[in-house]
């Protein structure tokens, strides 16, 4: 891919350091706080980032098993965090291309429709199986999560960013 200018360019990625930020985006969501409506999902943001980031080592398979570790963790239907958490890694995967030419905060903006519609599939599937609504403030954590995302993005490719070199005659 060819980058943009004035981008740097960036160190490979571990894939420990991938699934440590999933383990720990699993574990703060996993955190009772009280079943606030609102709270945005950090489960989704990490997802979506390393699927557009790193789409061949994060893809649906990785959402499907997280999703179903959100399931048992919630006590919810049995499937509904993995279809919505596959539902969401499809389609970041499919704007992938699209996404990177972008700017942080413009990738936010069009990352909200997706947010959206993950959400919206968990709320599908919940009233399906005889939940109720859980007011309109659910619909506010969608629009948390593409707030997320630029901090997200700037704390996750952090390790992978070059420190600056102070050799004038090496071309990279």
């Amino acid at each position: 891919m060819i980058m943009p200018r004035g981008e740097p360019l960036l160190l490979p990625v571990n894939p420990a350091f991938i699934w440590v930020s999933l383990v720990m985006g699993l574990a703060i969501n996993m955190v009772p706080l009280g079943r606030i409506v609102w709270m945005p999902d950090l489960l989704m943001v990490l997802l979506v980032f390393w699927c557009v980031q790193q789409p061949l080592r994060i893809g649906m398979g990785a959402a499907f098993v997280l999703g179903l570790c959100m399931d048992v963790s919630q006590s919810a239907l049995l499937g509904q965090h993995a279809l919505s958490y596959t539902v969401l890694s499809f389609g970041a995967v499919a704007a992938r291309r699209r996404l990177l030419w972008f700017s942080v905060p413009s990738q936010a903006l069009q990352l909200l429709p997706l947010f959206a519609l993950a959400h919206a599939v968990e709320l599908l599937l919940r009233w399906a199986s005889g939940g109720i609504f859980p007011g309109l403030w659910g619909f506010m954590a969608p629009l948390l999560e593409s707030l997320l995302w630029p901090l997200a993005s700037w704390v996750l490719l952090a390790p992978q960013r070059r420190p600056p070199d102070s050799d004038q005659n090496r071309p990279l």
